[in-house]
């Protein structure tokens, strides 16, 4: 739908407005408005009036020298010059970015590109325990802990926070094998970073609480990033070949204990028999012994008959009389031949 166009009479009525307005407007009266405007904004920023919000925490200075704290609400305070007010964000958990820079927060969020920013590329580059380079990126979130300490202590508390972060992160990852710097260390790193950035902001009375270290991007440098994945990929390689073996080892130990346990069971049950035997061998020993001599000549005798009742059988048998005078032994013991008497 089209807008209407003005007639000519409200064009007119118009720029008679303007034209009173001017006329109204003395040269006069230009001083008092200007004043008047002047004070509106002094009352606003510089009066004696001012609100706390929720998240924020009023620090009152009086030329400029910290004097008190407020909290979130309505106050008074003595106009500017005289007294100032400073309204840090003591909820907010802020963010520092170490060896990379967020370009829009998106989503999806955008970086800046580190490889045409030296300053940042340098900020990124660090040495491991081992000798070894690393580009590493870095997330600090933290808050205001105490205001009055973030405020006056320390020149950019922002900036000084940054160079203790960078400091913390070089120092920890210093002392870090490149393999727990890119894989399995991170965690345990990141909580040691953290720490240390604690320690070094309570030194220097920054005023502020670490909340959470998080390393984003941890990767060796673009000219050796093959090197490092066919080293890794050789580490994995070992360690699907000792993973394999330990599951072999725990595959035969249990079977070849086992097994020791079984012969081991079996060794004793042959020992035990053995023991038995031998001892009823002796017990059957000593009982003839006894016997034997309680009636040697009966005892002999019964013991000559039970041995020729054993051996005999196994033998062939020829039985001569006293009154035979000549045997014909080999007829005797031919296949053919007859036994006699």
């Amino acid at each position: 739908m089209n807008p209407r166009r003005p007639d000519r009479d409200e064009v007119f009525d118009i720029s008679n407005l303007r034209r009173e307005i001017r006329i109204n407007i003395s040269p006069s009266k230009v001083g008092p408005i200007i004043f008047l405007l002047m004070l509106l904004v002094w009352l606003i920023f510089g009066g004696p009036v001012y609100i706390v919000d929720p998240d924020e925490e009023g620090i009152i200075q009086t030329f400029g020298k910290y004097t008190s704290s407020t909290s979130p609400g309505l106050h008074f305070k003595l106009p500017w010059p005289i007294q100032t007010v400073k309204l840090p964000k003591v909820t907010e958990v802020k963010r520092l970015e170490i060896g990379f820079r967020t370009k829009t927060q998106g989503p999806p969020a955008q970086y800046r590109d580190s490889s045409n920013d030296p300053a940042m590329l340098k900020e990124a580059q660090m040495l491991t325990g081992d000798e070894n380079v690393v580009n590493s990126s870095m997330i600090v979130q933290y808050k205001i802990l105490d205001p009055v300490a973030y405020l006056f202590n320390v020149i950019e508390p922002d900036e000084t926070l940054h160079d203790l972060a960078e400091a913390a992160q070089r120092q920890v990852v210093g002392n870090r094998l490149i393999d727990d710097t890119l894989t399995i260390g991170k965690t345990e790193i990141q909580f040691e970073i953290a720490a240390k950035i604690q320690s070094m902001a309570d030194l220097y009375g920054v005023g502020v609480q670490i909340i959470a270290v998080q390393l984003q991007d941890v990767q060796p440098p673009r000219e050796v990033a093959n090197a490092f994945k066919d080293v890794a990929t050789a580490k994995e390689d070992r360690d699907r070949i000792i993973n394999t073996a330990r599951g072999y080892q725990n595959e035969q130990i249990p079977k070849a204990r086992g097994q020791a346990a079984q012969l081991l069971r079996e060794a004793e049950a042959y020992e035990r028999e053995r023991i038995a035997r031998a001892e009823g061998d002796a017990s059957r020993f000593l009982a003839l012994a006894k016997e034997y001599e309680k009636a040697r000549s009966v005892t002999k005798e019964r013991l000559y008959l039970e041995t020729m009742k054993t051996v005999l059988p196994r033998f062939q048998k020829v039985i001569v009389d006293e009154q035979v005078n000549v045997i014909n032994l080999n007829q005797l013991t031919s296949p053919g031949g007859e036994k006699k008497q």
